[in-house]
């Protein structure tokens, strides 16, 4: 299972990687109204999961301050879930967080406990 999860997070990383950034936009709005309100990040080193955020509305692609390139992240906010059960939890916080396009192994989803 760690195996397919880790294929796919490598399948999902070079097809965001090969896109325009125009076309990543478009996926990302798309993707964006297929979570609704509820996504899931799910952040890996290695094989392990090391980090989830849950109740996300969306990912943004951080623009550059001059000119008009995007810069090379993603960033938005979400709830640590910190005991991984998809819920939020007395002392879990909503956060900023940014992840890189090339260096950060993730997988953003819906979030399959949500009613």
């Amino acid at each position: 299972m760690k195996k397919v999860i880790i294929f796919m997070s490598v399948i999902v990383a070079l097809f965001f990687s090969a896109c325009t950034q125009e076309t990543q936009n478009k996926l990302g709005r798309s993707l964006q109204n297929w979570t609704g309100t509820d996504g899931v990040l799910d952040i890996y080193m290695g094989e392990k999961l090391v980090q989830r955020f849950i109740k996300i509305d969306k990912l943004s692609t951080a623009e550059a301050t001059q000119g008009n390139s995007s810069r090379t992240y993603r960033y938005g906010y979400g709830y640590l879930d910190k005991n991984f059960n998809y819920k939020v939890d007395k002392g879990e916080k909503k956060l900023y967080f940014e992840i890189s396009d090339y260096a950060t192994p993730y997988i953003f989803y819906d979030n399959p406990g949500a009613e």
